[in-house]
């Protein structure tokens, strides 16, 4: 394998880790939004809750735009 295969196969595993990724934040983000909108009795737990969601947000557009510096 000369180094130029080595480095479009090194790409497309990077690439999957990030989709890989990009599917885990956006199912916590949903897992989050949705537990949130379920918590009625405790507002400082709500808001976490929301405030991780956002977190996961941010974490999945800078991996979105990492995905698209490789292309």
């Amino acid at each position: 394998m000369d180094s130029q295969s080595f480095h479009q196969d090194s790409n497309k595993e990077i690439a999957e880790v990030l989709r890989s990724s990009i599917e885990i934040e956006e199912d916590l983000m949903r897992t989050y939004l949705i537990t949130a909108e379920r918590v009625h009795e405790d507002a400082e737990l709500k808001e976490r809750l929301e405030n991780f969601a956002e977190g996961n947000a941010k974490r999945t557009k800078q991996l979105i735009d990492e995905l698209k510096k490789d292309k």
